[in-house]
């Protein structure tokens, strides 16, 4: 310590050059006045701290539609975290779970908007934001016709339940329009086919009659008209 330390008594200044992690502790200042008496000590204690370099968001859905969120930081010793969205303080309305001076936090359903992460210690202050929006799932709150009282969040896509009634019947009489469509067709269609062919068949039946030779009354004619 001697070869890195300086004293200046003139304004009681204490000085430590190339400092590391070691030189952390409880340094005693003691002075004498002229007669060798001692007077009061004076204690500090000296803390190293490692600046934030950087910090990392990280955001995954949960199977409920909830948002796991969490803050790393690069170095920083004795980091401290702090949460806003959209500017404002994070509240623990919007919070499902966890301390908003975490760095793991779990978001309701709900929530969306900028969230910004803050990472602090006694040397430095290092802030990350994104935009996070919900996971996709809706709150749902009916009662099914049976009386079930359903009250949960489901994803928005593969929600079949609480639909509009309304809704279904509309698509019950599409389905059934569709039906009748497709079976009117198919009855034109086999109709006209049993048309045609009867027609093919009377044709046929007219053109072998029409080949028969034919004999004129008169029998001193000496040749036979066939009509073809």
């Amino acid at each position: 310590m001697k070869d890195r330390s300086v004293f200046t008594p003139s304004n009681g200044t204490f000085r430590i050059n190339n400092l590391n992690r070691t030189d952390g502790a409880e340094y005693i200042l003691e002075t004498f006045d002229s007669n060798g008496r001692k007077s009061e000590p004076r204690t500090l204690q000296l803390s190293i701290q490692a600046p934030v370099s950087s910090v990392l968001l990280d955001s995954e859905c949960l199977s409920q539609g909830e948002m796991k969120v969490s803050c790393s930081s690069e170095g920083g010793d004795s980091p401290q975290y702090s949460w806003t969205l959209d500017g404002h303080t994070l509240t623990d309305a919007q919070l499902l779970s966890g301390n908003k001076e975490t760095n793991i936090i779990t978001l309701k359903q709900d929530v969306s908007g900028l969230l910004v992460c803050s990472v602090r210690n006694h040397v430095s202050n290092v802030s990350k934001g994104e935009k996070i929006s919900t996971c996709g799932f809706i709150f749902i709150n009916c009662t099914l016709p049976d009386g079930t009282n359903i009250s949960q969040w489901v994803f928005s896509a593969n929600n079949t339940l609480c639909i509009d009634p309304t809704t279904m019947i509309v698509i019950t009489a599409n389905s059934l329009l569709v039906s009748v469509l497709r079976a009117v067709v198919s009855l034109s269609l086999l109709g006209g086919i049993a048309i045609y062919f009867a027609w093919k068949k009377k044709k046929y039946k007219k053109a072998e009659t029409s080949t028969r030779p034919r004999i004129k009354d008169h029998p001193e004619n000496s040749f036979e008209m066939v009509e073809l």
